[in-house]
């Protein structure tokens, strides 16, 4: 049996890391794809269960204190987890798991667990990742605060194994499948064969 892993993509908002593995899955219906817990409000559309797992503060803290969560971390005024049973189940069912986050979190992922993928999402530019924002119907402080958090987060990529660059989402999701595919063809991920 071949040996599950994370793909760990993470971006500053607005790079569209949340495109990529929308359309990952799209086209790899074999992915899996962690959906992470918070406790920000939905935005419109979004649904529980599929877009976030959305809890109160407190039902977070308890999910913490009884160790649910394989990583979590305070991000823009907001608590963000990513369930660990989840995580569990699947790479050891040998499942490859797309997990949108945070560079925070990325970084507790990678301290607790060897053999995971690291693919940073980088924006063409200042000015393009400046217009997204602008176009998800943010207020205008959670512009400014994604933006100077945006800054500090550029500043992780130097420690990814991967960098795409989000110009075209074809293009940058064509890139990040050339990498999943390269990645389950590792000679550690595969099941010894007998040679006949």
């Amino acid at each position: 049996m071949r040996t599950g892993f994370l793909v760990i993509i993470s971006a500053p908002s607005g790079a569209g890391k949340s495109s990529v593995c929308r359309a990952l899955r799209a086209r790899d219906g074999s992915l899996r794809y962690s959906v992470s817990a918070t406790t920000r409000a939905p935005r419109p559309g979004e649904k529980d269960g599929r877009h976030y797992h959305f809890l109160t503060r407190e039902e977070f803290r308890r999910r913490v204190r009884r160790g649910d969560f394989l990583e979590w971390a305070e991000v823009h005024g907001n608590l963000y987890g990513t369930p660990k049973g989840f995580i569990e189940k699947e790479t050891k069912a040998g499942r490859v798991i797309l997990l949108d986050i945070d560079v925070q979190g990325a970084a507790q992922i990678v301290r607790k667990r060897s053999g995971d993928v690291t693919l940073f999402i980088l924006p063409p530019s200042w000015k393009t990742l400046e217009l997204r924002l602008r176009h998800r119907r943010d207020t205008n402080d959670s512009i400014r605060t994604r933006l100077t958090n945006a800054r500090l987060e550029l500043k992780e990529a130097p420690r990814y194994q991967y960098w795409v660059v989000n110009d075209r989402l074809e293009r940058a999701v064509g890139q990040a499948a050339a990498i999943i595919r390269a990645e389950r063809l590792r000679s550690c991920r595969q099941a010894p064969r007998p040679i006949r």
